[in-house]
């Protein structure tokens, strides 16, 4: 038996669609979303992500060509719950949200409540606890924060911590550009920051803060005698870390440079910084 619960759209203005208007106003949607409990998953891949890591759809808006990839998709996670589902034709989607939906669906989830870092720390690795894990101090730009968390996904690191004012990682290009991989690796928010290096320090945690500071190691220094559980923290960009997160961490670390070449963007510095200290 089908879970769709189909409606069919002909209008712009529908007020049910009011979850999808707009969708390219940063303002609208960073104010709008979090209030409301909602992100927005856009893409079949999304999409399916985010629903075999146990989200809830409140709806979904997608093109009739769609129906058979999202009806298969809900045939492979538990449940019997209907689905809203609403079917537009592609102009009508396109004047809905502000730019053409190409990727399959977009769909309007329900948040699920943030862990605390405790339980995120000792539910990675199958309960064993988490070995490796990132921090993203104030990050601005949300398609960096995706590419941390793809990064992160793709090279082992078992959590991702993000201070109270980094940018939200379920906000819509953040999850586009992750791949989904948001709902893939555990992360929640860690607060007070820095004040939570305390935190990880109890649960034995050594934090290495990527920074160009004088009394910096290399990398290649760290990874040669590596800690058993290691967080490595990256700052906003351009700036990077506070001084005072520099000064609270068990040592600071930089990637070795050539061609005059003194930094790396945020989100490549983690790629590496990721592939170096891989377990």
């Amino acid at each position: 038996m089908s879970r769709l619960d189909l409606h069919h759209v002909t209008d712009r203005d529908d007020p049910r669609l009011a979850d999808y208007v707009g969708l390219t106003d940063v303002a609208l949607r960073t104010r709008v979303e979090p209030a409301n409990g909602l992100y927005i998953a856009e893409s079949s891949t999304v999409l399916g992500r985010a629903l075999r890591a146990g989200h809830r759809p409140r709806s979904v808006l997608l093109a009739p060509r769609w129906l058979p990839d999202l009806e298969a998709m809900l045939d492979e996670v538990p449940g019997d719950e209907p689905v809203t589902v609403y079917v537009a034709d592609e102009p009508v989607l396109e004047a809905i949200t502000g730019f053409h939906v190409h990727r399959g669906a977009l769909a309007a989830m329900h948040r699920p409540d943030l862990p605390s870092v405790a339980d995120v720390l000792a539910g990675a690795r199958g309960g064993t606890g988490a070995r490796r894990v990132a921090v993203l101090e104030d990050l601005v730009d949300h398609t960096n924060v995706g590419a941390a968390f793809r990064s992160a996904a793709a090279l082992g690191v078992d959590a991702v911590l993000v201070t109270p004012r980094c940018a939200d990682p379920l906000y819509r290009r953040s999850v586009r550009v992750s791949m989904g991989t948001v709902f893939q690796v555990p992360w929640t928010r860690i607060d007070p920051w820095p004040g939570g290096i305390a935190t990880l320090r109890d649960a034995g945690f050594v934090t290495a803060s990527l920074a160009l500071s004088d009394d910096a190691v290399s990398l290649d220094d760290l990874v040669a005698d590596p800690p058993e559980r290691l967080a490595l923290v990256l700052g906003a960009e351009g700036d990077g870390l506070k001084p005072a997160t520099v000064a609270a961490g068990d040592v600071t670390v930089r990637i070795p440079m050539a061609g005059g070449v003194d930094s790396l963007n945020v989100a490549a510095a983690a790629a590496v910084a990721f592939w170096a200290t891989r377990v």
